[in-house]
């Protein structure tokens, strides 16, 4: 394993490279939906490609909302964040039926970085399930020393590859792409929250685990 070399200028560009991945299919199902409406008639079409495009931007709306708090935030009030605003946008990204999604904290203002990370181990364990499932997000303690369990449950759940290592700032090339780029920063994050972060596999459950250190 290799140490991964990386400058602000790549870091952004591969942030921004991942958020515009996850947005770009419902934005290109909008197009799809509006470009129906204008040289379609037909009534049921027309309805299929409305309830498209109202699917598509909401879908749309939550993933931007989860990424400005799991990759930004730097332009919000003060140095914390309300959990109950991480539930929320956390919420918005568990449309569908494929995962279900729950989620126990207390309603307490947590330091920016470790909201942060929080919501980038909740991206991480819908990795570890590819095939759908239920994920379980508990925060426990306060501020100062807290405890985040993520527990992802599946068939053919799995720690994602490479998941440990691009944490830990590593890679077997000793660089890092736009699909691995996600995890690499919440390792980033996680050094700056002062927080550990653990996985364990039991049958068809990943378990995520972090604590200050």
């Amino acid at each position: 394993m290799a140490t991964i070399s990386l400058d602000s200028l790549d870091l952004a560009a591969l942030l921004c490279s991942r958020v515009c991945h996850d947005v770009i299919s419902p934005v290109g199902a909008i197009v799809n939906g509006l470009e129906v409406l204008e040289d379609d008639n037909d009534t049921s079409m027309r309805e299929f490609a409305l309830e498209l495009i109202s699917k598509s931007a909401r879908q749309a709306s939550a993933r931007l909302q989860f990424a400005r708090l799991a990759f930004g935030a730097a332009g919000s009030a003060g140095s914390s964040i309300d959990l109950g605003d991480a539930e929320q946008v956390a919420r918005g990204m568990f449309q569908d039926d494929k995962i279900s999604f729950a989620w126990s904290a207390p309603r307490l203002l947590f330091p920016k970085n470790r909201v942060k990370l929080l919501l980038n181990l909740v991206m991480i364990a819908i990795t570890a399930i590819p095939r759908g499932g239920s994920i379980v997000a508990n925060v426990s303690g306060d501020a100062e020393r807290c405890e985040f369990i993520i527990k992802s449950k599946g068939l053919n759940a799995r720690i994602p590859a490479h998941s440990e290592a691009l944490l830990a700032g590593d890679s077997e090339s000793g660089t890092v792409d736009a699909h691995g780029i996600q995890v690499y920063y919440a390792g980033m994050v996680a050094r700056a929250a002062g927080m550990t972060i653990a996985f364990s596999i039991d049958g068809d459950e990943v378990t995520i685990r972090a604590t200050t250190a």
